[in-house]
């Protein structure tokens, strides 16, 4: 019998804790018998917000620029900062509204941990971009620094010859660590060789550690893994680096959590092939209805309509170059809607062909909700695309340009964005005399809802280096029950 994975009730309560716990509510008293659960409640701004960022690269060569913002304008105190292990600070943002950017060369670049409070901490985003020219694994990648939690699932990795793929593990706080990561190819569970014990990866305070996943697996060479991280002991920010010989490097993100639908949103016009990874956690299988959303309505991929998944096991399916020419979304709807069972997904994707590609990697994406950020755009001509789909009712979306990291003013534009369609924002908003990187902040206004990506392209030599990020909703504010509104119960 298979070892399926884990998909708990306390695995999902961990895993909102960990990204709303940032700001954690204590519990409101019991409504009086035969009340309404008293007053609805308000939401306000959250208090503190944590992130980690992961070591950039281990090329002698790499370049990274990292960005820092807290969108909107809030006003009163507040501090954040970005620092490595022994304390120094590589990003200090002053206030919202203003980015802040940095530079690090080389392989020696650390992760970073930090924490911001006060008119900082709402909707507080950090980016990392970096760049390696040469080498098997040249490349641009780019990775948001993620809040720590528990539970992480990477659809998308290998095992393969030719890639090396590395979860990359950082620890926030004062505690160990303790980590497990399982891996689920198309047989199911992934095991290591006979009689190897299975280990708990402890990753200490305020560090980090990296995981070659071949070496968890040596004897199964296989090109679609899902990863499943989960703790059993503290937190950690959990991201996947991914080489491919001959082809590039990206990061790929977790995808969002387990659900019965999912989106994955701009993939980029010109690519050249893309292939979708899946997995069901759980007991049942899933049959999911492929869709690709572009610029006038959302259509199935010929010859690849269907995908059925087995539980427990990791199943791919090439859609080769399914945007041909036009930038969209795919969007993975049961077949029948009285039987949505969760999954999460990834693409990887590559543009360019023979010694002129790279690889870059799209997670299934949480909605932008009230508000998502992503950092670290560029004012290079063509450089950034800003790609919007609405899987449900027709959407109006804002889209702010925030100043860039050397000065100029922020700039807005509001949009509409088609049910069922994807929306190539061309060009996206621009600080008005902006220098340096800046950050594109969208707010769901109405309709929905929508997901979102940019795709930052760097080309160099001939190579279309890119990497996509995907928007998610900001967390910015928890919900407060009226009756006891209050901002000192946002606990730390």
């Amino acid at each position: 019998m298979k070892q399926r994975a884990p998909l708990t009730l306390a695995a999902v309560t961990a895993a909102l804790a960990a990204a709303c716990g940032l700001a954690v509510l204590t519990a409101p008293a019991a409504a009086p018998a035969g009340g309404t659960g008293g007053p609805p409640a308000a939401r306000m701004p959250v208090e503190r917000s944590v992130l980690v960022c992961p070591a950039p690269s281990a090329s002698d060569i790499a370049e990274t620029t990292y960005t820092s913002l807290t969108p909107g304008k809030g006003a009163g105190k507040g501090t954040a900062r970005l620092v490595t292990k022994e304390g120094k600070t590589v990003l200090q943002p002053k206030e919202p509204g203003r980015p802040v950017g940095a530079t690090a060369s080389g392989a020696e670049a650390p992760a970073l941990t930090g924490t911001a409070d006060g008119v900082l901490a709402p909707g507080w985003t950090a980016q990392q971009t970096t760049k390696v020219a040469v080498g098997q694994t040249r490349g641009l990648l780019g990775v948001a620094c993620t809040a720590p939690g528990t539970d992480f699932w990477f659809p998308g990795v290998s095992t393969a010859k030719g890639r090396q793929d590395y979860i990359h593990l950082t620890n926030p706080d004062d505690t160990v660590a303790e980590v497990d990561i399982k891996l689920y190819g198309p047989d199911g569970l992934v095991k290591g060789k006979p009689g190897t014990p299975d280990t708990v990866i402890a990753v200490d305070p305020r560090s980090t550690t990296k995981v070659l996943l071949s070496s968890l697996a040596p004897d199964a060479p296989l090109t679609d893994v899902t990863a499943h991280v989960t703790t059993g002991s503290g937190r950690v920010g959990a991201s996947a680096q991914i080489g491919e010989d001959g082809v590039g490097a990206d990061w790929l993100p977790a995808s969002a959590g387990p659900a019965g639908s999912a989106v994955l949103p701009g993939i980029p016009a010109d690519a050249t092939s893309v292939r979708l990874v899946a997995f069901a956690p759980g007991e049942d299988d899933a049959d999911l209805r492929l869709k690709l959303a572009g610029p006038t309505g959302s259509i199935s991929p010929a010859g690849a309509e269907q995908l059925h998944l087995k539980a427990g096991m990791t199943a791919s399916v090439d859609l080769k170059d399914v945007t041909r020419g036009e930038a969209g979304s795919l969007l993975l709807a049961p077949a029948d809607p009285k039987k949505a069972v969760p999954v999460v997904a990834a693409l990887r994707v590559v543009r360019g062909t023979a010694t002129k590609q790279e690889l870059g990697f799209i997670p299934a994406a949480a909605p932008v909700g009230a508000r998502a950020t992503v950092a670290d755009d560029r004012l290079d001509d063509k450089a950034t695309a800003l790609a919007l789909t609405a899987s449900g009712a027709d959407a109006k979306v804002r889209v702010t340009a925030s100043a860039g990291t050397e000065g100029g003013e922020s700039a807005v534009k509001e949009v509409t964005v088609k049910a069922g369609t994807t929306l190539a924002v061309t060009p996206p908003p621009a600080p008005a005399g902006g220098k340096g990187a800046y950050a594109l902040t969208l707010e769901t206004l109405s309709g929905g809802p929508v997901h979102a990506a940019r795709t930052l392209t760097l080309p160099h030599e001939g190579i279309p280096m890119f990497t996509v990020q995907t928007f998610g909703d900001d967390r910015s504010t928890v919900a407060v029950p009226r009756a006891v509104e209050d901002p000192s119960i946002l606990v730390r």
